[in-house]
């Protein structure tokens, strides 16, 4: 293998234009719940912000788990952009933009199983509860828009255009403030008002997806059109989402463990691991950038065929995810109990924190080969060893460490998380190393 300062500048600079834009993408998300909390924040009752919080936190929870969509189509666009085929992009393209359609029209029509699951998994009052319900039922009704944004962020990642996500989350998180503050300060529509504004947002976005997206097709000289997919087309990709989605949903229940478990260790130790789990939403920032980036370069490279660019751009990734793995350390190391108080002012909260901060100082090292070749494996649209990945990690890796060192408390649960991501990363790379060998990356 050469060694990593040989790769070319420039290599490093297309990696970081796709990376830069989705890492200040990410940055700007939380903004929009800072101001989604203002704003209903300052009503006249406490069950207001319960209410929004429980609502939108199953409405983020949902649409997190059709990220799927987003996966399979930043990979398979990136292959046939790498093999400069149009008639494969688009009818990838119109393959996952039926999938988004139906998921989004299935989880519209289960939303009154969806509404009776959230009361009973929540067991919250009836006011929180019916302010929930306000926000979900109407929320839900931007599905379709959301879920088809997915596969537009897919398909201009795929492409390389990283600056096109950058401008369709910066833009519908502008359209969501600007409409929070009139729908609900102005207008006092209370919740009902917040959930709207994030409807009008989702489907404003969608516009300028479907705007940038024949920008980014004109740039290419293909021709925009939407064919009906082949069945050979559909069942590949239904292949790729069902492998993606049982990872996807694998991750989630290791990290909902962490918060259910964390709450009969006592409300101290929950809130501290709710503090504590921020740190790794930081983390997420610089590492999902550089992962969406080497999941374009990767499938790029594979559907060129060109199998030493395909390495180069996994080492480039490797130097790069270290370096931000490095500074996070040394961030939190420094600062960390500072980042404490300023996501808390309880002072118990505060100092149950700071005894399990250790293990956000070393979780980013441990962490970044997990993000790092999650993001080569969409690339590759090898999402089988992804799933494989998930399904060994999450029982060897998470469940099983935690069974063992349970008696420790928090600190199992911190140990848990960490052997989890350990082994994530470790069961990816070596599959990358046996396909390497064996000369299996461009199949």
């Amino acid at each position: 293998m050469k060694p990593l300062n040989r790769a070319h500048t420039s290599h490093h600079f297309q990696l970081l234009a796709i990376a830069a834009p989705m890492i200040l993408s990410n940055i700007s998300v939380p903004l929009l719940g800072l101001v989604d909390t203002a704003v209903i924040g300052h009503l006249s009752d406490a069950y207001y912000l319960a209410g929004i919080a429980l609502g939108s936190g199953s409405i983020a929870l949902l649409f997190w788990l059709a990220s799927f969509l987003r996966m399979s189509t930043t990979g398979e666009i990136a292959q046939a952009y790498g093999q400069q085929d149009s008639g494969r992009a688009l009818q990838s393209l119109s393959a996952s933009m039926s999938f988004a359609l139906a998921f989004s029209l299935l989880l519209i029509v289960c939303t009154p199983w969806l509404l009776e699951l959230i009361a009973v998994l929540s067991g919250a009052t009836s006011q929180v509860l019916n302010q929930a319900e306000v926000y979900f039922s109407i929320r839900i009704y931007s599905a379709p828009a959301a879920m088809l944004n997915l596969v537009m962020l897919g398909f201009m990642l795929g492409m390389q255009y990283g600056r096109g996500p950058f401008y369709v989350v910066l833009f519908t998180n502008i359209v969501n403030i600007v409409l929070d503050v009139l729908f609900v300060v102005v207008l006092g529509f209370a919740v009902a008002g917040a959930a709207w504004a994030s409807v009008i947002a989702d489907y404003s976005a969608l516009v300028l997806s479907c705007c940038l997206l024949r920008k980014v097709l004109n740039d290419a000289g293909w021709q925009w059109q939407i064919k009906v997919p082949h069945r050979q087309e559909v069942q590949r990709l239904l292949h790729l989402n069902r492998d993606i989605f049982i990872r996807s949903l694998m991750l989630q229940l290791c990290f909902s463990f962490m918060t259910f478990y964390g709450a009969r260790l006592g409300e101290d130790i929950l809130a501290a691991n709710a503090v504590l789990l921020n740190f790794l939403m930081l983390v997420s920032f610089a590492m999902d950038g550089i992962a969406y980036a080497v999941e374009a370069k990767v499938g790029q490279a594979k559907g060129a065929r060109d199998l030493s660019m395909l390495r180069r751009w996994v080492r480039i990734s490797c130097l790069w995810a270290s370096c931000f793995a490095l500074l996070y350390t040394g961030m939190f190391a420094l600062f960390g109990p500072y980042v404490i108080g300023l996501l808390t002012d309880i002072p118990a909260v505060i100092d149950t924190a700071q005894i399990y901060l250790p293990w956000l100082i070393v979780l980013p090292l441990i962490a970044t080969s997990c993000f790092l070749f999650d993001g080569v494996f969409v690339g590759l649209t090898r999402a089988k060893e992804m799933r494989n990945s998930m399904l060994l990690s999450a029982v060897l890796g998470f469940f099983v460490p935690f069974w063992l060192v349970q008696h420790w408390g928090n600190h199992g649960l911190w140990f848990a998380m960490s052997c989890f991501m350990a082994v994530r990363g470790l069961t990816l790379i070596l599959k990358y190393r046996l396909l390497s060998v064996r000369q299996q990356l461009l199949e």
